[in-house]
């Protein structure tokens, strides 16, 4: 298990962000894990300018293989009066591998009020609960897992709690983003025991809070399909701090090569 923090304090400055190195233990096949590669590229957006209000939304772009050593870069595309755009990149010697534009702004007075009723009504795992931790070989190997099977009948839905083993110290929108896509594809349900190969195409996530925070590091996620062919799937997605409250709502593409 590499820390996701180990893997920051020794990223080394550039002028334009930072170089990296993935471990092997973060892999997700021949790529980095999402989250993880989310994570580096908000830390270098965040150090990209001075007083950045929170993060609001990230449109993310899976282009292509990253591991090993990368190359992690951010560039302001316009900050004003209220919101500020940051575009951050990822490259390794294979090329370019990721993109992500955040948008950083505060809360706005408004009279607006609707919260959708998107409370969870699920409690975190409790102490003596029995745990899932993937290989040392994958990314998973990074988490602890509970699987709510019974709150999730659909036949292309997941929901998992979800933690970092290693969760102290971290900004709490770069742990947001490194744990919020730790569920497999809604659509790899849909398979049953036979295996495939399965790639994220793209991910837009919307904070709804400025300041996300849970307890013992506990995070209820969701993802679910309605549509699958063609070997693509578009998903939803969804996550919950330790006491139901709605943290950010997400959607996903998915390459489904079966």
């Amino acid at each position: 298990m590499t820390p996701l923090a180990d893997i920051l304090a020794s990223a080394v400055p550039t002028e334009t962000g930072f170089s990296a190195a993935i471990p092997a233990d973060w892999l997700q096949g021949r790529t980095s894990y999402g989250g993880l590669s989310s994570a580096l590229a908000l830390h270098a957006a965040q150090a990209c300018e001075p007083d950045l209000p929170p993060l609001r939304s990230a449109q993310i772009a899976f282009i292509g293989p990253l591991s090993g050593a990368v190359s992690v870069t951010a560039t302001k595309l316009r900050r004003g009066r209220n919101a500020a755009f940051i575009q951050a990149d990822i490259a390794s010697e294979a090329g370019l591998g990721f993109r992500a534009t955040f948008v950083f702004m505060s809360d706005q007075p408004s009279q607006i009020d609707l919260d959708g009723r998107l409370q969870s009504p699920h409690r975190p795992p409790a102490p003596d609960a029995k745990l899932y931790t993937g290989p040392d070989e994958f990314f998973t190997g990074n988490f602890n897992f509970l699987d709510l099977k019974d709150a999730a009948p659909g036949e292309a839905e997941w929901l998992r709690w979800a933690r970092l083993r290693a969760f102290e110290g971290l900004d709490p929108m770069i742990e947001v983003l490194a744990v919020a896509d730790g569920l497999p594809p809604a659509a790899f349900k849909l398979l049953g025991k036979r295996q495939a190969p399965i790639s994220s195409l793209t991910w837009i996530v919307n904070l709804l809070t400025p300041a996300p925070s849970t307890r013992d590091g506990w995070w209820l996620l969701s993802a679910q399909s309605d549509y699958a062919k063609n070997g693509c799937s578009s998903q939803s997605m969804m996550i919950w701090n330790a006491d139901g409250q709605p943290i950010a709502q997400g959607m996903q593409s998915v390459a489904i090569f079966a």
